[in-house]
């Protein structure tokens, strides 16, 4: 037994050794490869474009006052129901009646001018006429006949003088007559009062421009969506193009319409250039109001029952990438990659396996297989949980720029 002693020791401590060096192998060993997988499918795919705007009305006055003057009566308020030629509002008429007062009387004194003057201007006719006979026969000096002369010259001037008075006296009457007439504020269509901006006794002023009293919309059963579309995707919009927008004030509930128009002017706001495109709506049950904020979507392009993946599997790079199978077209050796071709990393087994594949249309997060080695039901990987993330593309070196930059 002493003799076996040592021997059982250096057999146990061997044993010990080589199942620590066992254990420390094994736990050096990479783990298995686990992924982050979606299956490819069938489905559908629309291309869409969003934007923001504003509904209106399709025709939408701004009622305002001609003339100056104190709010006698306002005859509508918000929501009331107008039809054209319907009195909506008046001025204090008091000061217009006393200018049209004035005016008639200017009026007929200057007619009663005419009448003096045409008086002077016989008389005078008949002094002239009555001289010349005189100086033929030498029975007065001549320059008493040109007197006589000058005298109905004056006197036919005179007339024309008093009938332009005349005229300019009528001149204003009418211009009285019209300003008492814009006291009362008539409703230039038939429509719904959108907004009222005075009250009675306040005091408008039309010195520079027209204050603007009332908002009229024609029609609220048929409204548009001005939005503004980004100049990088105003191209994919069209007209007669069907649309879908919400609004915050009924979420979840989806309004159709359909484009009328894409304006040519541009808007700027800080560098960004916008596209005014208009969007015809049917509003036939109220719901929507005048100054809603839509958010409208736009759908250029639409597919259905096609093979389709995730952008994140477009994205996905193993650390070491292995040549392509089943490509979608044949490419020779330095030829260059075409923008639609892409390759993606189908999982077979515990193996990651790159497929070369011809994309088509994306939805921003689906995009359309068109061709290639994939296939409904394969297993393609979007992300890998044990190795180390790598980048799709080697980062772009700093642009140098010459001095003095």
């Amino acid at each position: 037994m002493k003799k076996a002693l040592p021997w059982l020791i250096a057999v146990l401590v061997v044993s010990g050794v080589a199942f620590g060096v066992l254990r420390y192998v094994r736990s050096r060993r990479d783990p298995p490869p686990r992924y982050s997988t979606v299956t490819v499918d069938r489905g559908r795919i629309a291309a869409r474009v969003t934007a923001t705007g504003v509904l209106s009305a399709l025709v939408t006055v701004q009622v305002g006052s001609q003339v100056s003057g104190r709010i006698e009566s306002i005859r509508v308020d918000f929501n009331s129901l107008v039809k054209k030629g319907q009195i909506v509002a008046t001025i204090e008429p008091t000061l217009f009646q006393a200018a049209v007062e004035q005016a008639r009387a200017n009026d007929a004194s200057a007619r009663a001018q005419v009448d003096k003057a045409k008086a002077q201007e016989m008389d005078a006719d008949r002094q002239y006429t009555r001289a010349k006979q005189l100086g033929e026969q030498k029975l007065i000096a001549q320059a008493d006949v040109d007197t006589a002369e000058a005298n109905y010259n004056i006197a036919k001037a005179t007339v024309a003088a008093a009938v332009a008075g005349v005229q300019q006296s009528s001149a204003s009457l009418h211009q009285a007559l019209a300003n008492l007439k814009y006291a009362t504020i008539y409703s230039p269509i038939d429509g719904i009062v959108i907004s009222r901006s005075v009250d009675v006794g306040q005091t408008v002023a039309a010195s520079l421009q027209a204050p603007v009293l009332f908002t009229i919309a024609q029609d609220l059963t048929k409204m548009q969506v001005d939005t503004s579309v980004a100049e990088g995707d105003v191209g994919k919009i069209t007209p007669a193009m069907h649309v879908t927008f919400t609004v915050d004030a009924y979420p979840g509930q989806r309004f159709e319409g359909s484009v009328r128009q894409v304006r040519d002017a541009a808007v700027t706001v800080q560098n960004v250039v916008t596209y005014d495109a208009v969007i015809d709506v049917d509003n036939g049950k109220r719901l929507l109001k005048p100054g809603m904020t839509a958010t409208v979507t736009f759908t250029p392009a639409e597919r259905t029952d096609v093979l389709r993946i995730p952008n994140a599997a477009l994205r996905y790079r193993p650390a070491t990438a292995a040549k392509p199978v089943g490509s979608a077209a044949p490419r020779g050796a330095g030829a260059p990659v075409p923008k639609d071709h892409r390759t993606v990393y189908r999982l077979a087994g515990l193996r990651s396996q790159p497929v070369d594949i011809q994309i088509g249309l994306t939805d921003g997060s689906l995009t359309e297989v068109v061709s290639g080695g994939l296939k409904e039901g394969d297993t393609v990987i979007t992300e890998s949980l044990t190795e180390t993330p790598t980048a799709a593309a080697p980062a772009a070196a700093p642009t140098r720029l010459p001095r003095g930059f």
